[in-house]
């Protein structure tokens, strides 16, 4: 990856993360999630809601891709890039897949529930009808420490 390209996908996940931190504000997990087109403008963004929503899909990357299509008017994304903190659930890869995300930048693995890389492939996967390009580690150590930090406070808070 060339330094450029590597501080525009820095940039785009400090963005994330002022999300994060917004929902984690709030109560919920901080994770926080960008898209950009590919002239590199703000299409939407999201941060999970499903505390304020009560809505068990209200995660960030759901919030952001909904917000996406709506905007542009197409569930066809595949000219976006999505950036989001923590490595997407399997309900969101699924959901990233069926608006063909054209390329998937994350912050920090999810060893539990991770199913882009950790836990299961579901990119890559026979279920998959769309292929993406994905970069995880953008910004890792401070995403980890954002939801780890949260975690902690919450249960000694």
């Amino acid at each position: 990856m060339e330094h450029s390209e590597y501080l525009i996908h820095q940039k785009w996940m400090y963005h994330a993360l002022e999300l994060a931190k917004n929902a984690g504000n709030v109560g919920e997990v901080p994770v926080g999630a960008v898209i950009i087109d590919s002239f590199g403008n703000l299409v939407a963004e999201g941060e999970n809601r499903k505390e304020r929503d009560q809505d068990p899909t209200a995660h960030a990357e759901i919030v952001a891709v909904r917000a996406a299509a709506n905007k542009l008017q197409t569930w066809r994304l595949s000219h976006c890039i999505l950036y989001v903190t923590l490595e997407p659930c399997p309900m969101c890869a699924g959901a990233i897949i069926q608006a063909r995300v054209g390329q998937l930048v994350y912050g920090v693995d999810d060893p539990k529930t991770g199913a882009i890389r950790t836990v299961a492939n579901i990119p890559d996967s026979a279920a998959s009808n769309h292929r993406l390009c994905v970069i995880g580690g953008i910004l890792e150590s401070h995403c980890r420490r954002q939801l780890q930090d949260w975690f902690v406070n919450r249960r000694h808070g």
